[in-house]
């Protein structure tokens, strides 16, 4: 059985078979009779909530609250933004009735052509229109700014191709969606909100992420400005992995959002929005785990720390408890989440296989023997290794480890990253190293035109134009035009 739970597709044979079977085995999610959906098991959903609690907190610490807004959108509302409508047009789910009946020779149940919506309605793939419709009831003076709001909710966005977590039609998410008073207050919220996810992804993922801007033929339906992080997986494609856009006036003026200024002037409203998805999830397992299962960061982990006992009889297993309880106690004490498993349903073998794959950080086991002598045996997830420690002490000890754990998965992806990053000068040599994957430096005339051509002839885009780093200009690798600096080309999820 404890082989079952292990037998995953080898990552070099073929990773994005691991991946599947990752997320299956590890009881992540599963599919859902609805196609292009998933359902979020409980111990996927548990590590989501660790993400979504953190990142509540840390949008909070920067002043914003949570609101809700509907799911349905009159469908007149997207036209009003031609940008927006045209980016998002081919993914929208439409609600054209609202009622079902009997079928008259009784073969089921089939929608009723009397009830037609006079409007019809589309299930939301992102909320800018509702929400500045909404605003415009909101915002009347500038002290009414700013307005800070983030939603939590799903979305739907009909997907071809899916995989869970990267891709799916119905996904969750938060959508922070604010209104200023000026250009640069707005420039700043979506810098702002950019650096609260890199923040988010290094700090709580151990994700390494680039900042950077996108090109505008990447830029979100709608913006003048999207700012992204950009991550690597282990097989060397790029993840975006959290997006935050300057929307400039354009929604206020579709939905005619006006303020009086400070000089008693009517002006209109300067608006951002930013958000990061379920994809998130995605990231963390492409990042980190192996061939073994899940690796988790102990930041994001539902379970940090699980204790096992080994024993022949209950005696035994009474005598350990009585040992391990006061320890659990403490660690739950210093907000450390420990599962201590005495359950009689599984052996041993059984329970270390299922948490190494479900990639609990700390493995604690205790037996007879350890307890006559003060010992218990520690193994650590990201590197399995195992070492006897003295009870005495193990609280601290297991606390220090587990700020060791998140911070080696943390340099053990940088330096992946670091290995998988290249410049390069020429087209041609372009086109050699992209085969190999990762993150290729390469200086670009800015054109739409000649940005097309690269993605075309090499299935490869600009993942974004780094805010940081060298920005030494040069001549473009394709055409030999001034290029401004250079900017990041993958193969991206």
């Amino acid at each position: 059985m404890a082989i079952e739970l292990k037998d995953l597709t080898k990552r070099q044979d073929n990773y994005s078979q691991w991946y599947n079977d990752l997320v299956i085995k590890a009881d992540l999610a599963e599919q859902s009779a609805v196609r292009g959906c998933m359902v979020i098991k409980p111990y996927g959903y548990a590590i989501w909530e660790k993400m979504q609690q953190q990142l509540d907190r840390m949008f909070k610490e920067t002043g914003h609250v949570n609101a809700y807004f509907p799911l349905l959108i009159p469908k007149s509302f997207l036209s009003r933004e031609a940008d927006h409508v045209e980016g998002f047009a081919k993914e929208c789910a439409v609600v054209t009735h609202y009622r079902l009946k009997n079928a008259p020779d009784g073969s089921g149940v089939v929608v009723d052509p009397a009830a037609k919506l006079e409007e019809e309605l589309i299930i939301r793939p992102t909320s800018e229109t509702i929400i500045w419709n909404t605003y415009r009831n909101w915002i009347h003076s500038y002290r009414d700014l700013p307005i800070l709001c983030n939603q939590w909710a799903n979305v739907f966005r009909w997907e071809m191709r899916t995989r869970m977590f990267l891709r799916t039609a119905e996904f969750l998410w938060q959508e922070g969606h604010t209104a200023h008073a000026t250009r640069e207050e707005a420039l700043d919220e979506a810098v702002k909100m950019l650096n609260v996810y890199a923040d988010f992804a290094e700090k709580y993922m151990a994700v390494p992420v680039i900042k950077g801007v996108k090109s505008a033929n990447e830029r979100f339906a709608g913006a003048l400005e999207t700012f992204t992080i950009e991550a690597m997986m282990q097989d060397g494609k790029a993840l975006q992995s959290g997006t935050s856009h300057f929307l400039g006036q354009n929604f206020a003026k579709a939905f005619d959002v006006t303020f009086v200024n400070k000089e008693n002037k009517p002006e209109y409203v300067w608006a951002t929005s930013w958000g990061v998805s379920t994809r998130l999830m995605g990231a963390l397992i492409m990042t980190h785990s192996d061939d073994n299962g899940l690796v988790l960061p102990p930041h994001l982990a539902p379970i940090q720390v699980v204790i096992v006992p080994i024993y022949k009889n209950n005696e035994q297993r009474d005598e350990i408890t009585a040992k391990v309880t006061p320890i659990v106690e403490v660690l739950r004490k210093r907000g450390i989440s420990v599962k201590y498993d005495d359950a009689d349903n599984r052996r041993p073998g059984f329970k270390f296989a299922d948490y190494e794959l479900k990639g609990v950080p700390v493995r604690l086991a205790i037996g007879a023997r350890d307890l006559a002598n003060g010992t218990v045996e520690v193994m650590r997830r990201d590197t399995l290794q195992k070492s006897v420690e003295q009870l005495d002490g193990i609280v601290d000890r297991i606390g220090a480890l587990l700020e060791e754990i998140q911070d080696n998965i943390y340099q053990k992806a940088l330096k992946h990253r670091e290995s998988m990053t290249r410049t390069v000068e020429t087209y041609d040599e372009f086109k050699e190293e992209i085969e190999k994957g990762g993150f290729i430096l390469a200086h670009w005339d800015g054109t739409p035109e000649t940005e097309e051509k690269i993605k075309e002839e090499t299935k490869a885009t600009i993942r974004c134009i780094p805010l940081d780093g060298d920005k030494t200009p040069g001549k473009c690798m394709v055409t030999g035009k001034p290029s401004a600096q250079r900017v990041i080309f993958a193969r991206n999820y």
